[in-house]
This record gives C-alpha cells, structure tokens and sequence, in this order.
C-alpha cells in the first residue's frame, strides 16, 4: 500500500512538473497565425506588426500566414480544424467571424464553440464619406437631400452583404430614406467609383478610405461608432444625428478551442503587454484604428452580442451568398 502512495505521489509531482514545464517553455517552436484575407488589406496590416512584437516579447518566430477567400471562411475553418496546441491562431476581423454565419449557407466553422478568444486587437471606425461634388458635408444634409431626391443618391459598397452594405441599410431603416445600392466586388473598385463621382456616397472602414479623405478626394461626414473616435475626436458620430446607426470594424486573436489552459493564459498576458506598447499602438493608428483595452471574457460577450445583432440586420435585408 505504500508503495503504491508512493507511486501516486511521484506520478502527481511529475504530472505537475510536466504541466508547468509547458507553461515556461511556450512557445518552443514557430507559431503561425492565420490570416484569412489577402496579404495589404487592412486585417494583414494590423496582424503583421503585432506578430512582430510577440515574437520580439516571446522570443520565438510568430509568422504570418494569409489563407484568403470566402470572405474570410477559408482561412477560418482551417484554423477551427488545427491542432489545439496554441501553434496554430487566427487573427480575424469581425464581419468575417459575426456576419458571415448569417450570409452563408455553411461556413465551415462556429464562431463561438470552434474558437476561445485570446484578445481584441483594436477596432477602426466605419464611416460615411461621400464625394465632394455631392452638396452634403453633415449626416442632417444627407438625410434631407435623401429625402428631396429618393432612390437618385447611388450607395456603394464592397457587395452584397459586406459590412458596408448592411450599415447602409441599417441607416436607410433609422434615417427613413432610400438610396440605391451599387454592390462591387470589394472596398477598393467600390472606392474608385466613389472618388471618379461614379457613385456618391459610402459607408466603409475608416482605414480603406483614410488617404482618400486627407489627399481631399473625398470628404468625411461622420464616424459609425457608439462614440467618437479617439482616431479623429472632432468628427460627430451617425448616432448624433440618426440614433441606432454604428458599427466598428474589430480585429479579434483567437484560438481554436481546447488549447492548454497555460498556454491561453500566457497568450493573453503577452497580448495585453503587446497592446500596452506605444510602438504598437503607433503602428495601429498608422492604420486608422486604436488599441483595444478589454479582457477575453469581454472580448467573448463582444463576439456573441456582434453575432446577434447582424443577424437581426441580414434578415431585414435577405442578403445571402451561396
């Protein structure tokens, strides 16, 4: 009988010397996020720099790894189906994790029991710009010209059920007007339309229209968000003029459920280090957005709160890609 205790007991301290071990030696090889859209597009811009410092904080390589298509649901279901080692992480923005589910038939992943959040990244405002030659520099000047000149007003947007076109309706419903939506195949052949006076108006991510609107090509209205943003603090918000109209583009760290409960927490530490870093958060506002302050408990109600809200706005719309 003793022996056996003493058995268990050596088995116990070796369980937990092998459990602690693992915690000190993370990461011992190349970790690789995912990224599932193209490489320069807004999503890359802010997860390279910030593989950058966690490799720096970490001492091992976190390298970027660009699985585009669908929208985001190739590179995301290949992150759901990785081994649950903490070797494989996706950084994802949020029309990808919270909208898609609800414009495909099938996605190939559950956002929420397919993944366990790490951290939010940071957000970028969405916005509402339009091109100067259209008499508008206020959201009360655009609705009333909506109003005097119903269906003429021509909306752009990256396509049928992206962001930018679920915003616009969203606006469309509160403001009580209606403009014509011009679907196109992504942001930038929407905003080369929009600065050429093709179309005339837009609501877009802050970073994808932000040169355009300092070189004056275009001009900015208003910021989607719930409050204005730290980016540009003097811009009103849609919400100030027309309540209920905001969205924010988010850039969310994740995992795919089951890592190690060690491995999760020493990610979520070196996060929170990495978004405390004045370099960082200089190389996220070079792109138009800001650092997030929350936990991954909050960052998880953000998710599912995110879900239940553009599932309400695909519906009123009946927008859907096969």
């Amino acid at each position: 009988m003793k022996k056996a205790l003493r058995l268990c007991v050596v088995a116990l301290v070796l369980f937990a010397s092998a459990a602690v071990g693992h915690a000190q030696t993370y990461p011992s090889k190349t970790v690789t996020i995912i990224v599932p859209h193209a490489p320069g597009g807004a999503n890359d811009a802010v997860a390279r720099p910030f593989a950058h410092a966690l490799s720096a904080k970490l001492g091992q390589s976190f390298i970027i790894d660009n699985r585009a298509g669908a929208g985001g649901n190739i590179g995301t279901s290949l992150a759901s189906r990785a081994p649950r080692d903490g070797y494989t992480l996706l950084l994802t923005v949020g029309s990808s994790h919270t909208i898609n589910p609800h414009l495909y038939k099938s996605v190939g992943f559950d956002p929420v029991k397919d993944f366990d959040p790490i951290g939010l990244i940071g957000t970028a405002p969405y916005v509402l710009v339009v091109n100067p030659s259209l008499p508008v520099k206020s959201v009360s000047d655009l609705v009333a010209l909506a109003k005097a000149k119903p269906g003429e007003i021509q909306m752009a947007s990256a396509g049928n059920g992206s962001l930018d076109h679920l915003l616009g309706e969203m606006f469309k419903s509160a403001a009580g007007v209606n403009l014509m939506h011009v679907p196109y195949k992504g942001a930038a052949a929407a905003n080369t339309d929009l600065v050429s006076g093709q179309v005339s108006v837009t609501f877009t991510s802050w970073p994808s229209v932000m040169s355009f609107v300092k070189a004056g090509k275009l001009r900015l209205i208003a910021v989607a968000s719930d409050r204005r943003s730290a980016v540009m603090p003097d811009v009103p918000t849609i919400s100030e003029t027309v309540p209920g109209v905001s969205a924010v583009s988010w850039y969310g760290f994740l995992a795919p459920a089951g890592a190690p409960a060690d491995v999760m927490s020493k990610l979520r530490q070196e996060t929170a280090k990495v978004l405390g870093d004045k370099g960082f958060q200089d190389a996220l506002r070079a792109q138009g957005a800001e650092r997030s302050s929350g936990s991954a408990g909050e960052f998880a109600e953000l998710i599912k709160t995110d879900l239940k809200k553009w599932s309400v706005i695909v519906k009123q719309t009946g927008a859907e890609i096969n």
